[in-house]
């Protein structure tokens, strides 16, 4: 069984599930997410925002790939890429973080540590840029591992790979993971990259047709 990382780019954004394609929660304010919505534009807007932070900041996901079809994803950006962050309770995120948005693991690959994989995919990504002292993410603490129906990543599971509470809410604290504590498993990391994943490399172009093979849609789950 071949697996492997791959960036995500405007070349792969479509081996994303629809629903995800289709949703705007994170990256367009309320006022926007409701016109994309009426005008069913969501996707062009979700490609736009992809397109614009890939430009002026760099890489801002990965998608994990088993034997060539996507089998889970993982999206993140500094605070100021991420409007819809604004309506939380907890909000705003720190100014020296990065805000992880969302992720998922697809169902058939549930329970492979994927989705901690991912999330040292993107802490190795931040570490090697520089300048960024901690990843933060807003969980819900009525989502479960097992199958969470929103975009907000489950609270338990962020406590689980090394998150703690930064600002405390009923429902939607905010957490933090600190960089510098990432220092101490960065060996585990790669050791961990290796043995579930593969070969980590980017991407190559896909034909349209084989790209739209991938659209199936499926239930977060972590």
């Amino acid at each position: 069984m071949t697996r492997r990382l791959a960036a995500l780019t405007l070349d792969n954004l479509e081996d994303l599930p629809e629903s995800c394609r289709s949703c705007g929660f994170w990256e367009l304010d309320p006022v926007r997410r409701e016109r994309a919505l009426r005008s069913q534009e969501t996707c062009r807007e979700k490609e736009a925002w992809a397109s614009r932070v890939l430009l002026e900041w760099g890489s801002c996901g990965w998608v994990a790939y088993v034997d060539g079809d996507p089998a889970g994803y993982v999206l993140y950006a500094p605070p100021s890429f991420v409007p819809g962050a604004d309506s939380f309770p907890t909000s705003p995120a720190s100014e020296d973080a990065v805000l992880l948005m969302t992720a998922m693991i697809y169902p058939e690959y549930a329970d492979a540590g994927l989705g901690r994989v991912l999330l040292q995919a993107v802490a190795k990504d931040l570490l090697n840029r520089g300048g960024i002292r901690a990843i933060e993410a807003f969980g819900d603490v009525r989502a479960s591992r097992e199958g969470f129906g929103g975009c907000v990543l489950p609270a338990e599971f962020l406590l689980r790979v090394g998150f703690k509470t930064h600002r405390a809410h009923g429902r939607y604290p905010r957490m933090r993971l600190e960089l510098k504590s990432v220092l101490t498993w960065r060996e585990e990391m790669e050791n961990a990259l290796e043995r579930l994943i593969g070969v980590v490399r980017r991407p190559r172009p896909v034909s349209p047709a084989a790209e739209r093979g991938h659209r199936e849609q499926h239930p977060p789950l972590l």
